[in-house]
Formats: C-alpha cells, structure tokens, sequence
C-alpha cells in the first residue's frame, strides 16, 4: 500500500496459466465455428457455466464463500468440451463437466489438490457411457442446429482407419488446416501450434513435457506402424510407409491438442521441470498403447488418468537426483 491506494492482489501463476487457458481455446473454438456454424459455441458455454454453478454449489454445501480466485473449473470444462464432436448433444457436455468438476475436482478437496486430470476424467466417463455419442463425427461444413443437430451423416476419425491399416485420403493441407471430420477443437494442428507458442511465452507450458510426449508417440508410430499393417520391422526399411505413419498418426486422437491444452495442467504434471521429459516420453508410451491395443481411438485421456499416478514418485526421484547432484557439489 502507497499514497492511500492498495494494491491489486496478483495472480498466481496457476490462476494465470488458467485465465490464458480460457483465452486460447477461442482460436480452435472459431476454427470449429466456421465449419460448424455456433452449436460448438453454445456446448462450450453450457459447459462453462455447468462448472461455476457446481464450484457455486460445493461452496453452498461447505457453507463456505465462493472462492472468486479459484478460476480452474471453466478452462478444465472448455478443455473437455472441444474433445467431443460438434453434434453431441447438451446432456452429455453437463454430465461430463459435472463429473469432472464435482468428482475429478472437488471431491479431492478442490484446486491444487486434485490428483486426476479433471477435463481427462470427465472425457473418459463419457466416452465409456456414451461412446457413439462422443465418438463420431460430422463432416467440416455440416450445418449444425443450435438445440439440435438433427439427421447428419456421422463419420469416425481417420485414426479408426489406422486401426484397419489403412491410409486415410486425407491431404496433408488439409490435415494442417483441421479440415477433417474430428472433435471440436483438436483438429486444426497450425491453430494449436500458435497456442502452444503463446503458452511457452508467457511461461504456461514447458517444451520439455510435449517434445517428450510427441517424441515417443512419433517413435512409436516409426517403429511399428498400423499403415499397411507393416507391424515388428527392421525400422530402416520401408521408410515410406513409415513417414506416412507419422504423416496421420500424430494429428490423429487429439494428439498434438492433448500436447497443447490437457497434458501441461498445472496440478497434476511434475512439479520438478527436470522431470517433465521423462513424464512425457511415458505419456507417449501409454497414449500409443491405449491407441493401438485399447477399444477407443482417443486414447490420450485414459494414458493421461493413469500416468498421473507417476507424478508424485517421479517428482521424489528427481528432487533427489538433484538432492544429489547440489551435495556432491558442495563437497
């Protein structure tokens, strides 16, 4: 306080990165906009607003104030919301966001506490219970009804082609713009990308922890490619096909959105930086796993749940690593 005048109180750097989440997810928003027509619009904001009346009902529960600083629930809800297709219907977006913000957030004791990925948890229980729902997709330039979507020809992500060994007849213009049947913010890899960009500068995200994660996704996809079913060969032979398999593995399942909006959350990924590599290069592991073994293509939410369970002992393992490393040096 000076002259009388207090001082605004600073955010945190969680509250920060949250608030930058909220406004990065209109670039992918718009994107899906102009192809969707605004029903994507209208699920984020019911989205949005199932969230702060359920922070307002645990609060009312507690008999507890609001806690106006506790800005977590509306960018955990818009992240899980742009991972289901334009056509889903309003239901399915409030009972996902209220699982992921009363179960996956509140019932671990709120903000900063929550062992889980909220938005992932959330995904995962819809896609389990409505998996037609959440899974199918309308093809870009469908016009959409804003309550609802009516009679539209639904298509299944090109990595459901991978699955068969297939090659999708997507071009790689097209995959670079978003121009391809898939959820409502995950499709357009410049858009994500620029966001990723904007995270790094304003210190939201660290590369390490997405180099990671995409690395060992691309490894994975080089070594045992699903194009051609070429499966267990020598990996310097058959180049091409494994180019094509990083070509659509990579923009496939989310991948590149979950490397942007969903693996970086600030409570449950390593709080040592020195880990954030290694949590992501398991991350990738497990993603690849759930896509090539596991029945859902957009397997990235489930590797997400389970290897947030690794957060903490990597962490341990790190801080002593450097424990170490500062006590060898001092002697």
């Amino acid at each position: 306080m000076s002259g009388g005048t207090i001082a605004a109180p600073q955010l945190s750097d969680a509250e920060r990165a949250n608030g930058d989440m909220v406004w990065m997810a209109i670039p992918p928003l718009a994107i899906s906009t102009f192809f969707y027509g605004m029903r994507p619009v209208l699920l984020c904001l019911a989205a949005s607003l199932t969230a702060l009346l359920c922070d307002h009902l645990v609060s009312w529960l507690r008999a507890k104030p609001h806690d106006r600083r506790d800005n977590s629930s509306i960018p955990a809800a818009l992240v899980l919301t742009m991972l289901m297709p334009a056509t889903v219907h309003y239901y399915i977006v409030v009972v996902s966001v209220m699982t992921a913000t009363l179960l996956g957030k509140h019932a671990f004791g709120g903000a900063g506490h929550y062992p889980f990925n909220p938005a992932a948890f959330g995904y995962a229980v819809a896609t389990v219970s409505w998996p037609e729902e959440v899974l199918s997709y309308p093809a870009p330039f469908t016009r959409l009804g804003l309550l609802e979507a009516g009679e539209t020809t639904m298509m299944e992500n090109f990595s459901h082609t991978l699955r068969a060994g297939g090659v999708p007849n997507v071009s790689l213009f097209n995959l670079v713009l978003g121009n391809y049947a898939g959820p409502i913010g995950a499709t357009s890899v410049l858009v994500l990308v620029a966001c990723a960009m904007f995270f790094w500068m304003r210190r939201d995200i660290t590369l390490s922890l997405p180099c990671g994660f995409l690395l060992a996704c691309a490894l994975v996809a080089w070594f045992y490619p699903r194009v051609n079913t070429l499966g267990l060969e020598p990996p310097w032979l058959y180049i091409e096909t494994r180019l094509i398999s990083l070509e659509y593995e990579l923009p496939s399942g989310a991948l590149v959105y979950a490397a942007v909006f969903l693996i970086n959350e600030p409570c449950t990924r390593p709080k040592n930086t020195r880990a954030h590599f290694a949590y992501g290069m398991i991350l990738g592991f497990m993603t690849m796993m759930f896509r090539y073994f596991g029945t859902y293509d957009t397997g990235v939410c489930f590797a997400v749940l389970a290897v947030n369970a690794l957060t903490e002992p990597l962490d341990r393992i790190f801080d002593s690593f450097d424990h170490g490393i500062f006590t060898r040096r001092r002697a």
